[in-house]
């Protein structure tokens, strides 16, 4: 610790550090918290030993304290093999386990440079490779504090670790275009990963998707894709390798499986939408894209019930019930063989196996003690028919709008509101599909959903 703050004085900056700036007879932790409440970043060493310090833990209480009531920018600095305290563990952190003087020092001038506020794309781990999906976790839990707007909307650049040459050589492309990017790779130390990347998300101008196995099985991924869905972001996939995201299946998209980037004409397509976006106009409605060139049959990644169910419950029980919401949607489009669609009826539900519609029935109930599922919403009012009056009758119920003469809000987030802290029984699943809310028949599409789904026969026969 005194050789790093030495080194990052050298440097130039202005560094607190107790050894030289506690005078005989101050209060150590007064003076402590005097420099906190003064600094602008502040870098926590962790260690096997500050992990049982007294004096350390104190100073962690305020750091943390700090961090919530006025963003201080925190770097965790890994010295050797610890975990990382809670209020750190969501932060982008470097690593200074085992390294040699030059990786040391390679590592100290990283440093120095991120405090200074200058762009860094590496790796947590301090190597140098591009900070990508490692800076992550399976799922983005709720962000600590509301979202707000960025200091400049961009097109969220999503990817794989192993797609990592092709998605930065994309970045590279976009941003030579005049477009601005951002992906995991920006994030910078002290950040708060998870609320960062939601922000990001949020507002992004577009969601670029690189589809490909690694990404389809990436449950980093898949968060990023239903976030962007949360809140209604205009997608643009390009499919590398295999075949289509599941949750992408009915969105156009560019087809660089021949490793090509992309041409003049999807780079203008990219161009309209930031203007759009970027604008202060994110209402408007989405650019219908034109069908890719003519290429080979591209079908769309199958995914078995069972994994679908263990991602639906993964969601569930860290509370992410609108990622849990669209997860079924997209689990009972896939089994009635309508990912392509967006939508179902009558005719295509009989494709649905009872035990499909049960396990998803089950895992919701199982996480509300039965108060949200299939089942619920059957208790709260019966469907007998596939008529308008049904589904009125049945939206209400499930608190869908207040009553059958009110309208449903158009944007999904905001009609996920209505559900409240703590959802109204019946509520989920809503088997709405933001990605069709682009189209003016969405509402119908959705009606004739939810219709055929309620009308199927899967409680009769697994009551038997």
């Amino acid at each position: 610790m005194r050789r790093l703050a030495g080194d990052l004085s050298r440097r130039g900056l202005r560094v607190f550090f107790d050894e030289w700036d506690v005078l005989p007879g101050d209060v150590i932790v007064h003076r402590t918290d005097a420099a906190i409440s003064d600094t602008a970043c502040a870098v926590v060493v962790i260690s096997p030993a500050s992990a049982t310090s007294p004096r350390a833990l104190e100073e962690y209480a305020v750091l943390a304290t700090a961090v919530a009531t006025r963003n201080l920018r925190l770097i965790p600095v890994l010295i050797g093999d610890a975990p990382l305290p809670p209020f750190a563990a969501g932060r982008v952190w470097r690593d200074f386990r085992n390294a040699d003087e030059r990786e040391y020092e390679g590592r100290v001038e990283e440093l120095f440079a991120v405090i200074l506020g200058e762009s860094t794309r590496t790796a947590p781990d301090g190597s140098g490779t591009p900070l990508r999906e490692e800076n992550m976790r399976a799922a983005l839990p709720s962000p600590p504090r509301p979202l707000t707007t960025p200091d400049q909307r961009a097109l969220v650049l999503c990817y794989a670790s192993p797609d990592a040459a092709y998605g930065l050589a994309l970045a590279d492309q976009l941003r030579t275009a005049g477009l601005p990017v951002w992906s995991a790779a920006d994030l910078r130390p002290g950040d708060s990963q998870f609320w960062t990347i939601r922000q990001q998300l949020a507002f992004a101008t577009a969601v670029v998707v690189l589809m490909s196995p690694h990404s389809q099985d990436s449950d980093d991924i898949t968060s990023m894709v239903l976030e962007g869905m949360l809140h209604q972001r205009p997608f643009f996939p390009v499919l590398l390798e295999g075949q289509r995201n599941y949750h992408l299946a009915h969105t156009w998209y560019v087809d660089a499986r021949d490793g090509r980037l992309l041409s003049s004409a999807e780079l203008a397509l990219l161009r309209d939408l930031d203007a759009a976006q970027g604008a202060g106009r994110p209402g408007e409605p989405t650019p219908v894209f034109p069908a890719p060139p003519a290429s080979p049959a591209v079908g769309t990644v199958r995914v078995p019930p069972a994994a679908s169910l263990e991602r639906l419950d993964a969601y569930l029980g860290e509370g992410e019930l609108a990622h849990a919401d669209l997860q079924t949607t997209a689990a009972v489009l896939e089994a009635a063989d309508r990912l392509d669609e967006g939508w179902l009826g009558a005719r295509h539900v009989r494709q649905i196996p009872a035990s499909v519609l049960a396990g998803i029935d089950a895992v919701w109930a199982d996480h509300s003690h039965g108060r949200q599922g299939f089942r619920a919403q059957a208790e709260l009012t019966r469907v007998r028919r596939a008529r308008h009056s049904d589904f009125l009758a049945l939206s209400v119920a499930c608190g869908w709008r207040s009553s059958a003469d009110t309208a449903v809000p158009r944007r999904y987030r905001e009609f996920t509101d209505l559900a409240g802290p703590g959802p109204r029984g019946g509520f989920y699943p809503t088997l709405r599909n933001p990605q069709n809310e682009l189209f003016l028949d969405w509402y119908d599409q959705w009606t004739a959903t939810v219709l055929a789904v309620q009308l199927h026969p899967w409680r009769g026969r697994n009551s038997r």
